[in-house]
């Protein structure tokens, strides 16, 4: 029985970032990292996966907008960070909301990825966090 849901949830899981991009060389150079201090901006935050995990995942990230703005869905963008960088919106747009992004079938290849969550709110103001996903074989 087990089997069967494992076979039948890998057969509907949706590529994240597929072997030949997980095989592109590193990014050059420091990767922006959160900023700190009181910001207006909206804010991005990984709620899963957690730590190494394996394939496929379910990807689930929490927007929060701050003094009753919104999220402008338009402005959202995600990049898998390498030379040269990969642009992972189309994949997960079917996947968003207002609240964030839940893909509960995200399929990677083993390995470390840094990924970069751009948004901004219904005023414009930007928000921006990176985080690992750590895949295991």
């Amino acid at each position: 029985m087990a089997a069967a849901v494992l076979a039948f949830s890998e057969a509907y899981a949706t590529p994240l970032i597929t072997e030949e991009e997980a095989k592109l060389p590193p990014p050059k150079g420091a990767v922006a990292v959160d900023r700190r201090g009181i910001l207006r901006g909206p804010k991005v935050d990984l709620v899963s996966p957690g730590d190494t995990v394996r394939s496929p995942v379910h990807l689930q990230l929490k927007f929060e907008s701050f003094g009753g703005t919104k999220i402008d869905l338009e402005s959202v963008k995600m990049t898998f960070l390498r030379t040269p960088n990969v642009d992972l919106t189309a994949r997960i747009k079917p996947f968003m909301q207002l609240s964030g992004v839940d893909m509960p079938n995200a399929e990677l290849p083993p390995g470390e990825y840094i990924v970069r969550v751009d948004v901004k709110d219904s005023e414009g103001r930007p928000g921006s966090a990176s985080f690992i996903l750590k895949v295991s074989p």
